[in-house]
């Protein structure tokens, strides 16, 4: 039996429970593609799901929702072997085992050729976050004069909108929030004018805003409506609050007046939707360094960087022979 590295996860817990170990290389099945790893992202989500806050997930579990990498055997006639390929979402890593580990088993329908002249590491960097940001991007419907403000700004999502839209807006007026000023001068040099400290879930400003895309979720979409000009929209993407759900709320009273809400959720993927975000950043020549690269034997350091107030950015993992 073919032996891979990867990193298993037995019970939830802290970042300790991130073993590096040997297990058996998925055998390919009907209806699915055997992918080497190249790279992969981290992600706030699987943070949840080795913690065990994601519902109906098992363990053990090899966690991961995305990864970039070359198919090595498959059942699919759109694929064929070294082929580039990319997957984000699905069950990946939650109902079965996902992108820690040098070999994945996807399902043939939510693998996608990966059609770019970036590298894997940049690739993996664009996978999950610049996705989720390119969908709310254009669901908020930005316009060049745009007053914008992103809730979470040193989230990973959050510095990947602030390219997208900075690459083809460079007039868009762009402010950020965050719970710590000591990363105000990375967040000035990734193209924000304005640094807001948002405190126990209240924005310490009485500024307006046209567009807001809400990474925090359902704990200040409330506080979000208040900073909100008159037909603004708020894009509610992320939930780094830790709150699932929008309680008491009234939208009579709590939607800013002739304002609209919004959502993106990156889930909703296909290979046109895929194929159009890498163009935008070929186009507009979109910045996609990440901000840390891990090798695979570091994926517990790279969780508790991500954990940390230190964090900033998107978080890759690279995996090598």
């Amino acid at each position: 039996m073919l032996k891979m590295h990867a990193i298993v996860v037995s019970k939830p817990g802290g970042p300790e429970q991130l073993k590096y170990t040997t297990v058996p290389t998925p055998t390919l099945r009907p209806g699915w593609t055997l992918v080497k790893v190249q790279a992969f992202s981290i992600n706030h989500s699987e943070i949840f799901t080795r913690q065990g806050l994601s519902p109906n997930v098992t363990f053990p579990r090899i966690l991961g929702i995305d990864v970039v990498g070359t198919v090595v055997e498959t059942t699919s006639v759109k694929f064929f072997p070294e082929q580039k390929v990319i997957s984000i979402m699905g069950e990946m890593g939650r109902a079965f085992n996902g992108s820690y580990a040098e070999y994945v088993l996807i399902p043939n329908e939510q693998l996608y050729p990966l059609e770019t002249k970036l590298s894997f590491i940049e690739a993996a960097c664009v996978s999950e976050a610049y996705y989720t940001a390119f969908g709310s991007l254009k669901n908020l419907k930005l316009k060049a004069n745009d007053n914008v403000l992103i809730r979470a700004a040193t989230s990973g999502v959050g510095i990947a909108f602030a390219r997208l839209a900075k690459a083809r807006f460079t007039d868009l007026s762009l402010s950020g929030s965050t719970r710590s000023l000591t990363k105000v001068d990375a967040l000035l040099a990734e193209g924000f004018e304005t640094i807001i400290l948002d405190q126990e879930n209240k924005l310490k400003t009485n500024q307006k805003f046209d567009k807001i895309l809400e990474l925090i979720g359902p704990a200040t979409i409330k506080d979000s409506f208040s900073h909100l000009s008159s037909e603004g929209i708020v894009c509610s993407t992320g939930q780094l609050g830790g709150k699932w759900y929008l309680e008491d709320f009234d939208p009579i009273v709590d939607l800013a007046p002739n304002s609209y809400l919004t959502s993106f959720y990156s889930g909703n993927v296909s290979e046109q939707a895929l194929s159009e975000l890498f163009a935008y950043i070929d186009k507009h020549q979109v910045n996609v360094t990440p901000t840390k690269v891990f090798p695979l034997t570091q994926v517990e350091a790279a969780h508790r960087y991500l954990e940390s107030n230190k964090s900033f950015g998107k978080v890759v993992i690279t995996v090598s022979d």
